[in-house]
């Protein structure tokens, strides 16, 4: 469990779940390849970050839906309906933009804790081609 707890801090302080080190992201959407500290291909297979995606509209459907529902109730008799319409439509289309790193980085952390990484999973230096000229020392 503690291994989990680990991987979880990393990943909601948006660096690698493996090294802690890296940082995941170069800009809030365009995420790495591989973790700049240890090396560790991101995207651990084809399309693998279709399910962090699914997670994150859940995740911000139920943020929009448990806060509608709270200002509805506190306001109630008589809700703010203009408030709640415009808030709405900017609290869906803002949730999961703001998650969407966040729910990527959470999905790597609690796969690895499922399918620990393995050493195919990291970027190997180049290896010298024989016609390359050597390093002079």
């Amino acid at each position: 469990m503690s291994r989990a707890l680990l991987n979880l801090g990393r990943a909601l302080r948006l660096r690698c779940p493996v090294c802690g080190r890296g940082a995941l992201f170069r800009g809030w959407f365009q995420g790495r390849a591989t973790c700049p500290a240890c090396g560790f291909h991101l995207e651990r297979e084809e399309g693998y970050y279709l399910g962090a995606m699914l997670v994150n509209v859940i995740v911000a459907e139920l943020l929009f839906v448990t806060g509608f529902a709270i200002a509805l109730i506190k306001t109630w008799p008589t809700p703010p309906w203009t408030l709640l319409t415009w808030g709405s439509m900017i609290g869906v289309a803002l949730f999961p933009i703001v998650l969407y790193p966040f729910s990527r980085a959470v999905w790597l952390a609690l796969d690895l804790v499922v399918q620990p990484p393995r050493p195919e999973e990291y970027e190997r230096p180049a290896e010298p081609t024989p016609d390359a000229p050597s390093p002079a020392h």
